[in-house]
């Protein structure tokens, strides 16, 4: 089975409702390994909420930071020290969808980034967002993946500009699994039916 690393190209693009459609289209199981902030509520709970198939299973997070902001910083007001060698993957039978925080070079610590948490086995999918300099993001983040030997890829998601979204897909390595439209709210069945017409790319994408 194959490990999902859901990142994005800044916070607040899309990644936890990425990360449901992509859990509801393989039925996989899902972890999110650092959470800053809303412990009563946080992104495991919201791709819970999202999704309708009955067999994900939801792992804990290796880190529950009690501060909205990067895991360095939050983790330093706990009072405590992430490191990367300490989160221990799940051992999970399924695939596993694995949603990051913020970007790829989020600091963890003062010397690891999100980064040092994706494994070379994994496959990773970008959440792309438009934006004044989101071009720019979108195509720092794939251009280190291609550079570490990954080919991403890439979700849109908020309100179409299709000339970002071909110069993104024209200049970087990556695949283009869809766009997830700017929605007025996302419930079961609008996750659902994204879940339908993502899982034919998704297949495609997790076994290529």
């Amino acid at each position: 089975m194959t490990s999902i690393f859901v990142t994005g190209i800044s916070t607040d693009v899309g990644k936890t409702v990425a990360s449901a459609i992509i859990v509801e289209a393989l039925n996989s199981d899902y972890w999110k390994p650092i959470q800053a902030g809303d412990l009563d509520f946080g992104d495991q709970q919201r791709v819970e909420q999202l999704i309708s198939n009955q067999s994900s299973t939801f792992y804990p997070n290796a880190y529950g930071l009690k501060t909205p902001m990067s895991p360095h910083a939050a983790a330093a007001i706990d009072g405590i020290q992430i490191e990367s060698k300490s989160i221990i993957r799940p051992q999970s039978s399924n695939h596993l969808v694995i949603e990051g925080a913020g970007g790829l070079l989020v600091p963890i610590s003062d010397t690891e980034t999100i980064l040092d948490l994706v494994l070379p086995e994994d496959k990773i999918i970008v959440v792309s967002r438009h934006y004044l300099g989101s071009i720019n993001h979108s195509l720092l983040t794939l251009k280190l993946l291609n550079e570490k030997g990954f080919k991403p890829g890439v979700i849109f998601s908020g309100e179409e500009h299709p000339t970002t979204e071909s110069i993104i897909e024209n200049m970087s390595d990556c695949t283009i699994i869809g766009r997830i439209d700017q929605e007025p709210y996302f419930d079961t069945d609008v996750i659902s039916d994204y879940a339908e017409s993502f899982k034919t790319n998704l297949n495609t994408f997790v076994n290529s």
